[in-house]
């Protein structure tokens, strides 16, 4: 019988993964308390401003089709029904999702969501947080654009006179010196061209890097691997197979060596454990005694956006 192969996968957090919450549904309604609030205007005569001001903060789902003040905020949630005994509510990148059952009326659902507002707002401030450092993290391909490589800033440097396919130096000296990756492109190169080439660079390093890295970890927890795989993934970092096969996330080139460790070193501790009980953690921990700082270092730092 062919033996069956088993993955173990760890996921990217760039989007985060949504966080969930699990309310009991209400037992007894009261028609009163689980009214609709309403947005009342202003009193007649107020100032312009003071309605700014006053003005609530706006939440909204791209297929939200039922809305609802919590506290301070207007959010409007995206509603599923579906087979389930009780409410559940998600909230990622693109706001408040809620999955609630069949028989549950919407005014039931409406008090769930007061009931956990501050939870749920929390974690909507959360998310806008991060994805406005998202976008002003977002790479402006042209000559001088930043990005982040091994942890700190790197700028592209537009060199038509560059004859290899990118070449990394350092500009300055002592605590003025920076790095800069020279690719041998025309000033007037279109923004594609210069992602393109960046990317073929990263890539190479990335493959050179994570070979020295699964070569020193290997030993350390005992383990085998046979053939690493780059991946572009939009959801994970990276992914073992039962066959010492590992898949590793290019982009992980732009954070620092020890979180790259950290990776390298969660996906060959399934070589060993294919799970995530406290036996894998237990294994990761002997080669990477911090790893929980390093684990909560990839899921607040997201990688930046490219075009």
């Amino acid at each position: 019988m062919m033996q069956q192969l088993v993955q173990m996968a760890l996921d990217l957090f760039d989007p985060p993964a949504p966080e969930k919450l699990e309310p009991k549904v209400p037992s007894a309604l009261d028609g009163k308390a689980l009214a609709a609030t309403e947005i009342r205007a202003n009193a007649a005569g107020s100032a312009a401003p003071l309605q700014t001001l006053l003005a609530p903060a706006s939440f909204r789902h791209p297929q939200a089709s039922r809305e609802v003040v919590l506290g301070h905020a207007v959010v409007a949630y995206a509603l599923q029904r579906a087979r389930r005994r009780s409410i559940g509510f998600t909230v990622g990148a693109d706001g408040l999702s809620v999955r609630a059952p069949t028989w549950v009326t919407l005014a039931a659902v409406d008090a769930a969501l007061r009931e956990k507002s501050a939870w749920i707002l929390r974690k909507l401030d959360e998310a806008r947080e991060r994805q406005q450092r998202l976008e002003h993290a977002r790479i402006r391909w042209q000559d001088g654009a930043v990005l982040p490589y091994l942890g700190a800033p790197l700028r592209v440097v537009l060199d038509p006179g560059e004859r290899v396919a990118g070449a990394l130096r350092t500009a300055g000296e002592g605590a003025e010196a920076a790095r800069q990756l020279h690719i041998g492109l025309p000033g007037v190169a279109r923004p594609e061209q210069i992602r393109d080439a960046v990317q073929a660079w990263l890539m190479r390093g990335a493959r050179q890097h994570f070979t020295e890295r699964l070569e020193h970890f290997a030993p350390l927890l005992g383990v085998r691997w046979t053939r690493l795989r780059l991946s572009s993934a939009q959801t994970r970092w990276g992914s073992a197979r039962a066959d010492g096969s590992i898949c590793l996330n290019w982009r992980l080139l732009h954070y620092p060596p020890s979180v790259i460790d950290y990776v390298v070193a969660h996906e060959l501790a399934h070589l060993r454990v294919m799970d995530h009980s406290p036996r894998f953690w237990d294994t990761v921990r002997t080669v990477v005694p911090d790893y929980a700082a390093l684990r909560r270092h990839l899921h607040e730092e997201p990688a930046p956006l490219w075009d």
